[in-house]
């Protein structure tokens, strides 16, 4: 028997919260993600259960053994149940009425069967008892073990019951995927099929899915399969993973880094596509405008931070395809820690307005050229 092991399963809130719902007649499993990675041995973010117990028994429960039930997805079947401070999104049982590939109308159900069928990937569709033994009601256990991306039953199906289901897939893919087998084929055929359907898709929804792809350790094998599928294309017009690759190998002990990989991809409006926030729109641009520049990297990281300029660099490396040369993080560092030393006092009241702007740019222009070596008496003789 296949068991999880983590803390999570064993904290006092989880188990109190199962305990509650078994006592009260009803099944009671930990569902998805945290199944899913437990037994990968990745980290564990949120708790998901699934139940036969309808909302309103969950909340009933819930309320009677002093737990706070919040009802924030009560219409399909979801209830959070807060439990010593911590939130656990508690689900009925369900199965998919119509789906029209963005929204689904569903019914609760008494079977774990049927809510498993209405999830995306066999990996996914992993249950947990309270006591840690897995239930696998479709299979998925071989395919989570063999690191296989695989659409549950018909890829088609799953595909056009919610079309994100195509980005899930290849950014599943590059977190979960064993590269060496490389990518199911009836997924990525099913994909291909479906392209109209990214269409239909909100900008958010969309940029959410492709920043959580960028960042994964190696995305590069994911990236590619989208161009050949044209789904990249679909998303990010213009967008070339070519050298992907090299970026991914420059990058070394650098952590993954969505914003520098999205610079490299380049394409067509990517901050509207994706729908980024200001701060990654402006941090994205920053990149693309500089890479193409001949700025030092102290000077760089003078004028925007250390991190921009080591991106940069990277960036830079990877679009000529060289390594890094080890002085520019010397560089780096010095430009970051450099400090301007003349003031617009030094130049008041001679100088003012305009004329004081434009002397101080002329002054720091020189300064940053001398490598920040001219001390303030050099700039104002």
């Amino acid at each position: 028997m296949t068991r999880v092991s983590g803390d999570w399963i064993k904290s006092p809130p989880a188990q109190r919260l199962c305990k509650v719902l078994e006592r009260a007649g009803h099944k009671a499993f930990f569902v998805g993600g945290c199944v899913r990675n437990d037994l990968l041995g990745a980290p564990i973010s949120d708790l998901d259960l699934s139940t036969d117990a309808r909302p309103d028994r969950i909340i009933q429960i819930a309320n009677d053994a002093g737990m706070r039930p919040v009802p924030t997805g009560i219409d399909h079947g979801t209830v959070t149940v807060i439990v010593a401070g911590e939130p656990f999104e508690v689900t009925t049982f369900r199965k998919d009425v119509e789906t029209d590939g963005r929204r689904a109308v569903v019914a609760f159900s008494d079977h774990i069967e049927d809510d498993a069928r209405r999830r995306d990937f066999t990996m996914n569709a992993l249950y947990a008892a309270s006591d840690g033994s897995v239930i696998d009601p479709l299979g998925g256990l071989a395919d989570l073990k063999a690191r296989r991306v695989r659409f549950i039953d018909d890829a088609e199906a799953r595909i056009r019951e919610d079309y994100l289901r195509t980005l899930r897939f290849f950014r599943f893919q590059a977190w979960y995927g064993d590269p060496s087998m490389g990518i199911d084929p009836e997924g990525l055929a099913a994909c291909a099929q479906n392209l109209a359907g990214l269409e239909t898709l909100s900008r958010e929804r969309v940029g959410a899915e492709v920043t959580k792809l960028m960042a994964a350790p190696d995305p590069s094998l994911a990236v590619a399969a989208m161009a050949r599928s044209g789904v990249l294309a679909s998303v990010l017009p213009g967008a070339d993973p070519k050298m992907l690759p090299v970026l991914i190998h420059l990058e070394g002990d650098f952590p993954p880094d969505p914003m520098r990989r999205l610079a490299l991809l380049g394409g067509e409006s990517v901050a509207e596509r994706l729908r980024l926030s200001k701060r990654d729109q402006k941090r994205l641009q920053l990149l693309r405008s500089e890479v193409g520049t001949t700025t030092l990297p102290q000077e760089l990281a003078y004028r925007h931070g250390t991190r921009v300029a080591q991106d940069v660099a990277i960036l830079r490396a990877a679009l000529f395809e060289h390594p890094i040369d080890p002085s520019v993080w010397a560089q780096i560092t010095t430009g970051a820690q450099a400090t301007f030393p003349v003031k617009p006092a030094d130049l008041m009241p001679k100088l003012t307005g305009p004329a004081l702007g434009e002397r101080l740019g002329q002054l720091e222009a020189k300064w940053i050229a001398s490598g920040f070596a001219l001390s303030r008496e050099d700039l104002l003789k």
